[in-house]
């Protein structure tokens, strides 16, 4: 059971703001203004100011951070919302803690190493009614971060308030953390950042939940705020600089957010062998997404988009799962209709291989040719500093093996739902293909890819999108490129587009790769 005192606040709060409310209602009538249902005065009277005061105590857990922690102390000092800044020191060997006292912080040590531990200490140590967690290694940090945090604590419209920063996760986030909350906790599952260090919360809240020592700290408190009747919200702080994990801290971070997330589920009720078979599905599919391919690009400015069927691989892949499970006829009518929609057909092929095992999609992506002289390509790309990219209007579950048969970097497919490893029938369209509001053109394109590399605002920025294709559905895509090649095209349409290479193979495209390194 968690605190009761946390719901008997919540109920003190929410009658505090009532009073407020009347109060306030009160002053203004006394000062001549409109009651609710009276006509407008001919001149109404300015809205009522509170006067400013200080109100949030900032907690920042630091170890070892002497590069910035002078520069995040000030930044909270200056916004008009923070009355102290504590910051709880983890033993550092540097000079974090003599930096952060000099700057104007509150230093104290924390009872345990880890950064749970340094949280849990600082919401003890607390002064004021709200409390704002930072990380001691930020930079790039706009202006009131803090007051926008604690309007939502303010306003009593939250309990507890994660910030959401940049267009998506790290690769623990998208790969680890998301697909458990989708099965387990739906309920918080489109935050944007569950494993993020900025919070907001009210102290009373704060206390009366309990802290992991480790890297799961952070979601425990989100799922715990959850459980405990909490309100969530999420506020937008834009842009900013955090220092990357090692890949063996991203490793033990994992871990600790799986064993976190299992942990209140059991506690829940909610941990079932069908939904940890889910659970992996959610996780498998989400390499598929936009946000893991932009964990991936690791600074590189040049992207390479080829397409799957009739490009990398000499046959189409359905084509050939059709042929090894008997469906040929089949499919060769829903091939020849064009009557649906690019979302349609795909729905009507995916559902003809409705009780198709896993094991049979893979076998099939597996034996599928590659045309020759692909893989040299791929390496000879990625040498020049591209990250190389499978887009595929087929499914992700032949393209990830396609794109690591090909030694590429990430692949872009929609997704066949599976259920115990067992085709369900149904298949969602990848959202990088979707159109936005105000779009033109088809409602599904592979083009689109291209805008969202573009717009990803990680330094540095996408400078160079190359796109090789072959057939009518890699129109938008090749128009979009800053260099396109069509290769052997199905349809003469795609060699008169402007701009458009026609060749026959990868030994042809084997030609361009100087010139790309030249250019590096």
């Amino acid at each position: 059971m968690f605190d009761l005192g946390f719901r008997i606040q919540r109920a003190w709060q929410a009658w505090l703001q009532s009073a407020r409310q009347r109060v306030r209602g009160l002053v203004l009538r006394v000062r001549g203004a409109r009651a609710p249902g009276s006509p407008p005065a001919a001149t109404p009277a300015p809205p009522l100011q509170l006067p400013l005061q200080r109100y949030v105590t900032v907690c920042i857990p630091a170890l070892n951070e002497e590069k910035r922690i002078a520069d995040v102390v000030a930044y909270a000092l200056a916004d008009p919302a923070t009355a102290e800044v504590v910051v709880i020191d983890d033993s550092s060997i540097d000079a974090t803690a003599e930096l952060a006292r000099a700057a104007g912080a509150r230093v104290q040590t924390s009872t345990m190493l880890g950064k749970g531990a340094s949280m849990f200490d600082g919401a003890q140590a607390a002064r004021e009614d709200l409390v704002v967690y930072l990380d001691g290694d930020l930079a790039g940090l706009r202006p009131g971060i803090i007051s926008d945090l604690c309007r939502p604590l303010l306003n009593n419209d939250a309990d507890f308030v994660k910030a959401r920063f940049g267009r998506g996760g790290g690769r623990v986030t998208e790969l680890t953390a998301k697909p458990m909350l989708k099965v387990f906790f739906p309920e918080v599952a489109a935050l944007a950042q569950p494993l993020g260090g900025i919070i907001a919360a009210r102290r009373s809240l704060l206390r009366s939940l309990s802290f992991e020592t480790g890297y799961g700290v952070d979601v425990a408190l989100l799922l715990d705020a959850h459980r405990a009747g909490a309100r969530i919200a999420e506020v937008d702080i834009g842009s900013l600089e955090h220092d990357s994990q090692p890949l063996l801290d991203l490793t033990l971070m994992a871990n600790e957010v799986s064993r976190v997330v299992y942990t209140r589920a059991r506690a829940a009720g909610r941990l079932h062998v069908e939904q940890v078979i889910a659970m992996y599905e959610s996780q498998r599919t989400a390499q598929a997404e936009m946000a893991y391919v932009l964990t991936r690009r690791r600074g590189r400015q040049r992207v390479l988009l080829l397409d799957m069927d009739g490009t990398v691989t000499s046959s189409r892949f359905v084509v050939e799962l059709a042929r090894a499970t008997g469906r040929e006829v089949a499919l060769a009518k829903l091939l020849d209709s064009h009557g649906d929609d690019t979302a349609g057909r795909s729905e009507r092929i995916a559902a003809l291989f409705r009780f198709v095992h896993q094991r049979e999609f893979e076998r099939v992506a597996q034996g599928t040719p590659l045309r020759a002289g692909a893989i040299e390509f791929v390496n000879r790309m990625r040498r020049a500093g591209f990250m190389v990219g499978l887009v595929s209007d087929s499914w992700f579950v032949a393209a990830e093996i396609v794109r690591r048969r090909l030694f590429a970097d990430f692949a872009l497919a929609h997704t066949v739902q599976f259920d115990s490893e067992v085709c369900g029938g149904s298949v969602r369209i990848n959202a990088a293909f979707l159109a936005r509001e105000g779009d033109s053109g088809p409602p599904v394109c592979k083009s689109r890819v291209i805008r969202s590399l573009r717009e990803d605002s990680n330094a540095p920025r996408v400078t160079e999108c190359w796109a090789v294709g072959g057939s009518l559905n890699d129109l938008g895509l090749l128009r979009a490129a800053d260099r396109a090649f069509a290769m052997d095209p199905e349809s003469p349409l795609l060699a008169r587009v402007p701009g458009v290479t026609v060749v026959g193979g990868f030994d042809e495209m084997l030609a361009h790769v100087p010139a790309i390194r030249a250019a590096a």
